[in-house]
């Protein structure tokens, strides 16, 4: 299918033949959201291997989210560590990501579908309005993800104790209460939930609140 500002390519080499040299072009910004290495590792190294790389050198910004399917096994991990290695600021995610993506310079997006018959589609957008969208999608969930270093960190480090208190504040905070709300149903006053709420964010390593809720559903699982 193919209108004026979106085609759909079929299969890593349909992406690489007619896209790879939009990965070459990125001057400002290479941004990129998988749940693990599979999804673009084809298609994208190919592209690569073409010549069609990005260069950091430019003073190109490479952000990378994945999700924890990504650090899957023990080589994944190592290559998610090389790519880290390599200049590309890379974070993890904990919340599911709501689109496999590549955006290139606030102009492009390709889009990656499911996979039918073998068969995995992808879809370059040029719609300022729809490549806008996705890069705020992707700003949501680089907001909230934890850096691949911190992540790897607190993976191995054994989870802080939280009592029934802290627990319930931070079931507060993912719910998205406004402080005057969660303090009134805590029964404590604004000033104290406050504090604690400042105290969670330091003991879990937290640069916001909705993050603390979420580190706290990795202890949570972690422990399960």
């Amino acid at each position: 299918m193919t209108t004026d500002q979106i085609v759909t390519l079929r299969g890593e080499g349909e992406l690489v033949r007619r896209a790879g040299h939009l990965f070459g072009a990125a001057r400002q910004e290479f941004l990129c959201a998988a749940a693990d290495l599979v999804t673009w590792s084809a298609g994208v190294n190919a592209a690569f291997a073409e010549g069609y790389r990005p260069s950091l050198v430019t003073g190109l910004s490479m952000c990378k989210i994945y999700t924890p399917r990504a650090l899957a096994d023990d080589d994944s991990e190592r290559r998610l560590v090389g790519i880290a290695g390599s200049g590309a600021q890379v974070r993890i995610s904990t919340a599911p990501l709501a689109r496999e993506a590549i955006i290139i310079d606030r102009r492009i997006a390709i889009l990656a579908g499911a996979e039918a018959g073998g068969v995995r589609t992808y879809s370059v957008v040029r719609s300022p309005d729809v490549v806008d969208g996705v890069r705020a999608l992707f700003g949501v969930a680089w907001e909230t993800a934890t850096d691949l270093a911190e992540y790897r960190r607190l993976r191995t480090s054994p989870p802080p104790e939280l009592n029934e208190q802290a627990r319930d504040i931070l079931r507060m905070l993912s719910a998205g209460h406004t402080d005057e709300t969660a303090s009134r149903h805590l029964g404590m006053s604004l000033r104290t939930y406050r504090r604690r709420v400042a105290e969670l964010m330091t003991l879990l390593g937290a640069t916001s609140r909705f993050q603390a809720g979420l580190r706290a559903r990795e202890f949570d699982a972690g422990s399960r």
